[in-house]
């Protein structure tokens, strides 16, 4: 009696105790949330590895500057030339701005050759607080215009503001958008009201948790942390934890239809979902932690803090939902709760593997089961015919100004910029060459095609043009001279780019040792830098989930299918993105670092369905062979992965309400590959190809000898007999 006692207590103690840790985490992590910009950086010159052509000369660049200042570049326009007196009203503007103190002395009024706008160049001091220094700026610039004419803030100063600002999103829009598909999509699935609520639980814990640790991780310096992979953290987390929490619930359900005991029911659930859950979870960590070998920061840091995520989703799915379900039992479905099944019920006798289901999955399993050669072989035509449109893809990088996709004061600016002046004003491509070579690297830089002015640098940034008055000597650092070119292209164009690619080439001919750096060259060595890292990081990727597939299935042949099922899943997906990108959405192109971030996931996601999947159909087949067994497990599982889909899709679809052209484009890429691997590949390609080959599939494991234990053999359906 007394250790009854003790084991009723101890049912109730440990979920309660679950519970409330967990309580305590997302008390701690769920305020870091708010804090996360203090470790957080937007700035691409940090993306790009030290060996980087453009780091090198950033670092020689910064022993020329008395400061960090971030240059703004003030424009003023004018349907007509300036009079006198509008000018005067410009000359007045200046006074406004050095008012407020910003930094180092202010450049202007600067009147451009139509005589039609004017420019001011106006150092901010510090990267710190830019977004509201920049605002602050706007505000005087905009009442301080001369009637009449319009003023922007553009330059390296505006465009990280207005990007800043775009980011601003993740902190709460996203997170309600993500929050709201996927409760109103688990409302529709389980019609009910708690199991939602509970499931939404787990992730919103699961995603505090990882704030906490990332959020230290960052503190420490161990990783470099961006709005990109603040956004994805969030997004991942919360679908990985509910499609987790999705898998469990569905072995919960059924463990109660065998049991009363809710704790025998927890645990029943808990040691069926454990390994498709780990080796799913599994997967897509080493995955991930696979971007620790890219060259560029920006990818490297996402790859821990994205794992991190997973880490705390996998904890939260396998401790703190079975401590809810324990202490809610069948409650957690009502209205619909789960009914206990009648002891003839609990086992049905497979032969053919479709006893005991109904509706669209008997149906899938039907078509399965009679036509399995050409379900796949059709499934594999219309994804080769989708991979396609990869040939329109144009990942090689979009200008900065096209990077936000909201209504921007900075990009607004820059074409009134590209009107009047030189297009590179403000963005200046930076050349660092040895004091020998000076003259001769200069008039190379003058000389080259794309490049409207340049000089050498004095003391206190004052350039060496010549002029009577002008400073004779350039300064110079360790026996080095900075040249400053004002390119006729913006700095963030394709045009610009290859003016550097150009100038690379000249300025070494002159000095071997020459380095070509500035903003469009930081733009330039990331999208060359992108394109190595993914030609690196697929074959890696592959390698480690073929090898965690052979473990966790125990065969080979089925490792291998999976693998290239998903491959081709990840080609259609880019190649309908494609079409979509340049057909429906216009877009200039995308960033070179989508089709990594797009394989990462689809690839690592797309097998964490077919884990769930062909776990369960090993399961069955151990009992009642291959074939049945494959069918069994189609049914058994199609309802629960299809909902994990949808809400997996939904919740990388809220990804898109950030107007950042990366984001939409990751968003939509992972949304659609989601799903096409939800209806399509795990549904049809892959059921299909593992019944046409049977229990070859399971080679050379133990189970590609089982036979079936029923009259009807393993690797055939009767002939012209409907399966049932």
């Amino acid at each position: 009696m007394k250790s009854s006692r003790t084991m009723r207590w101890l049912r109730w103690l440990v979920p309660v105790v679950l519970v409330i840790a967990w309580l305590g985490i997302a008390g701690v992590g769920g305020p870091t949330f708010g804090r996360l910009d203090e470790v957080s950086s937007n700035d691409q010159a940090s993306f790009l590895p030290r060996s980087a052509e453009a780091t090198e000369a950033g670092e020689w660049q910064a022993k020329f500057r008395d400061s960090d200042e971030v240059p703004a570049v003030v424009i003023v326009e004018s349907g007509a030339a300036f009079t006198p007196a509008q000018l005067g009203e410009a000359a007045r503007l200046k006074a406004d701005i050095e008012a407020l103190k910003l930094g180092t002395a202010v450049v202007g009024p600067i009147p451009s050759g139509d005589g039609k706008a004017v420019q001011f160049i106006v150092p901010i001091a510090s990267s710190d607080g830019l977004r509201d220094t920049v605002k602050e700026l706007r505000g005087v610039v905009q009442s301080g215009a001369p009637d009449g004419m319009r003023a922007f803030v553009t330059g390296p100063a505006g465009l990280t503001a207005d990007l800043v600002n775009a980011f601003g999103g993740i902190d709460g829009i996203l997170l309600l958008v993500a929050l709201g598909a996927v409760f109103l999509i688990l409302l529709l699935v389980y019609r009910s009201v708690v199991l939602p609520v509970a499931v939404l639980l787990t992730a919103v814990f699961a995603l505090c948790a990882a704030i906490l640790l990332v959020f230290g991780m960052a503190k420490l310096g161990w990783i470099q942390l961006n709005g990109q992979s603040q956004g994805i953290l969030s997004i991942l987390v919360i679908g990985a934890a509910t499609d987790y929490a999705l898998l469990y619930v569905a072995r919960f359900r059924e463990a109660l239809t065998h049991t009363v005991n809710r704790t025998q029911a927890v645990l029943t659930a808990w040691k069926a979902s454990f390994e498709p859950i780990l080796a799913s979870g599994a997967t897509v960590i080493i995955a991930l932690l696979c971007l620790l070998f890219s060259d560029l920061n920006s990818n490297k840091a996402l790859g821990p803090v994205a794992a991190a995520g997973i880490v705390c989703s996998l904890f939260a799915a396998l401790t703190l939902l079975p401590a809810f379900m324990a202490l809610l039992g069948r409650a957690a479905f009502w209205p619909f709760r789960p009914k206990l099944l009648p002891d003839g019920e609990r086992e049905p006798e497979l032969v053919t593997g479709l006893e005991g289901q109904k509706g669209l999955w008997r149906g899938v399993g039907s078509l399965v089961a009679r036509r399995p050669r050409v379900v796949w072989i059709a499934s594999v035509l219309l994804l080769a015919a989708a991979s396609a449109g990869v040939l329109q893809l144009k990942a090689n990088g979009v200008p900065q100004t096209e990077v936000i996709l909201s209504a921007s004061d900075a990009v607004d600016g820059q074409d009134a910029l590209a009107r009047h002046f030189d297009a590179g004003s403000g963005s200046p491509a930076v050349v660092v060459a040895s004091r020998g070579a000076a003259q001769e690297v200069l008039d190379r830089v003058k000389a080259a095609d794309g490049v409207g002015e340049a000089y050498l640098l004095a003391e206190g940034s004052v350039p060496v043009t010549g002029a009577p008055g002008a400073p004779a000597d350039p300064a110079v650092r360790d026996g080095k001279v900075l040249i400053n070119a004002t390119l006729d292209s913006a700095a963030d164009s394709i045009e610009a780019e290859g003016t550097v690619k150009a100038l690379r080439t000249s300025v070494k001919e002159a000095d071997a040792g020459a380095l070509v750096g500035g903003v469009t060259a930081i733009a330039l060595d990331t999208n060359t830098t992108a394109q190595r890292d993914l030609a690196v990081i697929i074959p890696i990727v592959l390698v480690v989930i073929l090898f965690i597939l052979m473990l966790l299935l125990r065969s080979v042949v089925a490792p291998v299918l999976l693998i290239l099922s998903v491959v081709l899943s990840y080609g259609a997906a880019m190649g309908v993105s494609a079409w979509v990108f340049n057909g429906i959405f216009g877009f200039p192109g995308a960033d070179a670092t989508v089709p990594l971030f797009g394989f990462v996931f689809l690839v690592a996601l797309g097998v964490d369905y077919n884990i769930f999947l062909m776990s369960r159909v090993r399961e069955e087949s151990l009992k009642h062979g291959t074939r049945p067994g494959i069918l069994r497990g189609l049914g058994v599982t199609g309802g629960v992965i299809t909902s994990a889909g949808v809400v997996l899709a939904a919740t990388f679809a809220a990804l898109g309400v950030i107007p950042i052209m990366f984001l939409v484009q990751l968003a939509f890429i992972v949304a659609f590959g989601v799903l096409l691997d939800t209806v399509l590949v795990r549904s049809l390609l892959v059921p299909a190809l593992a019944y046409d080959l049977g229990a070859r599939i399971w080679w050379p494991g133990k189970l590609s000898k089982k036979r079936a234990r029923h009259a009807v053999r393993d690797d055939e359906v009767p002939e012209g007999q409907p399966v049932r």
